[in-house]
């Protein structure tokens, strides 16, 4: 019969595994822990993140609502593990209502007066701005062009990049002027009959189309839409770290792309936006009444403007229906074009 360990011994082992489950307990709660050796990708994510102080008490109200996960970081045989909190926001933190009571008059007129009124003034908002270049574009895909804002000076040297995000559309004659100006040029298309296609020397066109969520492979139905990916997924495969302009014409897409722009903190990677906005209905996905839905689209905007992106032209197309969500009413168009500058941009 095999002797009894030492009551002694048995007891150390119990404390030793207790200790070790105290040690990974206090590892989970604490906000974030730094290995001996090396920062952790997720940490220097997260280290981005943090919000200056004026608006610290909005980055923490919205921390409330974000699911946490934690990720185990630590490299092989050396017996270290560290781990890294990973914030994964859901959803985005909706404004107050604009009246006491929900009201779909109340929050149409802050929607409309919001997306009609710029917030910073810009001069120079096209190319024929600078001078040797001619801009003929149909559309005001304006783009701010002062000296203080960095996308000026890329241009002159060359290293200016654009993506630009449609679905079906012909007119390319902004991306051709921004190509023939020397800035790199993206086109995102799922129409164009080519995987990817060159261009001239700064022209690419590409057979995809940006959503607001990845395909699931494990999925068979989603092999159908598998040029379908989200945009940081784009930037990764691609290997670009940032997007100088991010031009959109999609459709009813743009409220739910721009959602997942400001959930994952790409938006934080461009330093223009130049989206056409479509308020004749919700939009894909959209979900909740009239008011709710104005709500959000505002709440959307809003939480731009804490990114510190100010608008800075905003266009209203009378050539559209004058529709607000199938509605004739507020004397609306059912599209505009808004132009956004990161203001911390460099």
């Amino acid at each position: 019969m095999a002797k009894e360990r030492p009551l002694w011994r048995r007891l150390a082992f119990r404390l030793c595994l207790l200790s070790a489950a105290l040690f990974l307990c206090l590892q989970l709660v604490v906000r974030r822990t730094w290995c001996p050796e090396e920062k952790p990708p997720v940490a220097e994510a997260a280290a981005g993140r943090v919000a200056p102080p004026s608006r610290g008490t909005e980055r923490q109200a919205a921390a409330g609502r974000r699911r946490v996960t934690y990720v185990r970081n630590g490299r092989r045989g050396s017996g270290v593990a560290c781990f890294a909190l990973q914030t994964v926001r859901w959803h985005i933190d909706l404004q107050p209502w604009a009246s006491p009571t929900p009201s779909l008059n109340y929050e149409a007129l802050r929607f409309l007066k919001y997306i009609s009124t710029s917030q910073i003034a810009c001069e120079h908002m096209n190319l024929n701005s600078l001078g040797g270049y001619s801009e003929t574009t149909k559309k005001p895909w304006s783009i701010c062009l002062d000296e203080r804002f960095s996308l000026v000076h890329r241009l002159r040297s060359k290293q200016c990049r654009l993506y630009s995000l449609g679905l079906g559309n012909e007119d390319n004659q902004f991306e051709v002027s921004m190509a023939n100006s020397g800035c790199e040029v993206h086109w995102f298309d799922p129409s164009i009959k080519s995987a990817h296609v060159q261009e001239g020397q700064h022209l690419w066109y590409h057979r995809l189309s940006i959503d607001w969520r990845d395909p699931n492979p494990a999925i068979a139905a989603h092999k159908l839409h598998s040029n379908t990916k989200k945009l940081g997924t784009i930037l990764n495969e691609f290997g670009h770290q940032k997007i100088d302009v991010l031009k959109a014409d999609v459709e009813s897409a743009e409220w739910k792309i721009l959602e997942n722009l400001l959930l994952e903190d790409v938006v934080e990677q461009i330093g223009q936006l130049v989206f056409e906005v479509h308020i004749h209905w919700p939009g894909f996905e959209v979900s909740g009444n009239d008011s709710a839905v104005v709500r959000y689209w505002y709440s959307l905007l809003r939480e731009l403007e804490l990114k510190d992106f100010r608008l800075f032209h905003t266009y209203k197309d009378l050539s559209k229906p004058q529709m607000f969500l199938k509605k004739e009413a507020f004397n609306a168009s059912s599209c505009y074009t808004l132009s956004w500058v990161n203001t911390r941009w460099k």
